[in-house]
């Protein structure tokens, strides 16, 4: 039975509107989920027009999927340009709650399950730190390789981080005003000068600090408690999300309720994914993604650390 889709528009500015695909199973109205891409991606990453991947696959199980694209990113308007100047303090402070907001809005006040790829995973726990008031609004957290900082060192993290990201990103940014990822084939989407400075300093073992106004992100993780976290990261995955930078950022956000699964052969898994094949394996929902449903459903104790 085929999903239905629709396609919703969330304003956060006088010029700025964020795009959300909701996804649902034509005979259920499940609890809401909200899923969000990282760095120079947008929210096709968890969704195909045949129908699969994750929204999909929640949306078949019967949960009501919101994917959504970030300001200036994929269907979102207007797109990222020279003229572009939001970064992540705007995705955290603005964009996040807005689309919570549109959300229980169109669902009543229901608790939201929160899910997120890579760098998403680091906006999304940042937003709940800096406005607490919205943690009881969440009922769960999901995280695909996010890690806030990058501390492993080898040659991908050389050239991929170092290199690409860093010098040449910057130099880019500098010439053209905004990073032009997806014309360079460097990812899915562009990013603006500002939110890839601000994700730049993260990356760099900074510390977790707003540089617009230096809200302490890590004290916040002190004195909150986020909602009960499940963290996958990828055996094959040398910088973008390595295993161990992944535990960092767990370890950093606080006391709270956890599990850390290393998607990787020697640990029960169907395969070594990579940053991307976690999400998009077609093994996937038969290997990790009902890892998912337990985690949604409440039974925590059902998935295991193995990392």
């Amino acid at each position: 039975m085929k999903n239905r889709e629709h396609d919703l528009w969330v304003p956060v500015t006088a010029t700025d509107t964020l795009y959300l695909k909701r996804i649902r199973h034509p005979e259920k109205d499940g609890a809401p989920v909200l899923l969000l891409h990282g760095v120079m991606a947008n929210g096709r990453i968890f969704y195909s027009d045949n129908g699969k991947g994750l929204a999909h696959y929640l949306a078949r199980h019967g949960y009501d999927v919101f994917v959504a694209d970030l300001r200036g990113r994929g269907r979102s308007t207007p797109r990222i340009g020279r003229g572009a100047r939001h970064g992540q303090t705007e995705t955290i402070t603005e964009d996040l709650p807005a689309l919570q907001a549109a959300i229980r809005q169109l669902k009543g006040e229901v608790a939201v399950h929160w899910m997120a790829h890579s760098w998403g995973g680091v906006h999304m726990s940042s937003c709940l730190l800096r406005q607490p008031q919205l943690i009881p609004q969440v009922a769960s957290l999901v995280y695909f390789g996010s890690k806030r900082s990058v501390r492993v060192r080898n040659l991908n993290k050389l050239l991929e981080v170092d290199l690409l990201w860093n010098i040449v990103g910057r130099l880019l940014c500098r010439s053209v005003g905004y990073l032009p990822a997806r014309r360079l084939g460097l990812g899915a989407d562009d990013e603006t000068d500002k939110s890839h400075r601000q994700s730049k300093l993260w990356a760099q073992n900074r510390p977790w600090l707003d540089s617009d106004d230096r809200f302490d992100y890590h004290l916040a993780a002190q004195t909150q408690q986020l909602p009960p976290a499940l963290y996958f990261a990828a055996q094959n995955d040398p910088c973008r999300g390595h295993p161990a930078d992944v535990k960092r950022f767990r370890d950093e956000s606080g006391a709270h309720l956890s599990r850390l699964r290393l998607l990787a052969r020697h640990s029960g898994h169907r395969h070594d994914y990579n940053h991307v094949s976690l999400l998009t394996h077609p093994d996937a929902v038969r290997d990790h993604f009902p890892l998912v449903l337990e985690w949604l459903a409440g039974r925590h104790w059902m998935v295991q650390e193995n990392y």
